[in-house]
């Protein structure tokens, strides 16, 4: 076996433990909240892990959970997801 593979018993459990995902800052901005919301939902389209903890996704009605954007949402909303804005250059036309 070589050094980058991983035996099959630990491959099992590192996909069953828990990530834990530091907490993002709070979004004020609605807009921010949507363009995060839309991108967080490509990201879980696209096949990546729902960040919800088991006891929210049972105390949401099953309803919510059936579009990603929903789940995104709710993650957004919980500060499960990580963002930050671009810096921002100042143009100034001299003419």
């Amino acid at each position: 076996m070589s050094e980058t593979e991983i035996p099959q018993a630990d491959a099992a459990t590192a996909d069953e433990a828990p990530i834990v995902h530091p907490k993002a800052t709070p979004i004020e901005s609605r807009f921010l909240y949507v363009d995060v919301s839309a991108l967080r939902a490509k990201q879980l389209r696209r096949g990546a892990r729902v960040r919800l903890d088991a006891e929210t996704l049972d105390m949401l009605p099953a309803s919510k959970l059936i579009k990603p954007e929903r789940v995104a949402m709710e993650e957004v909303k919980q500060n499960l997801v990580q963002w930050n804005l671009p810096d921002f250059k100042v143009v100034i036309d001299l003419r």
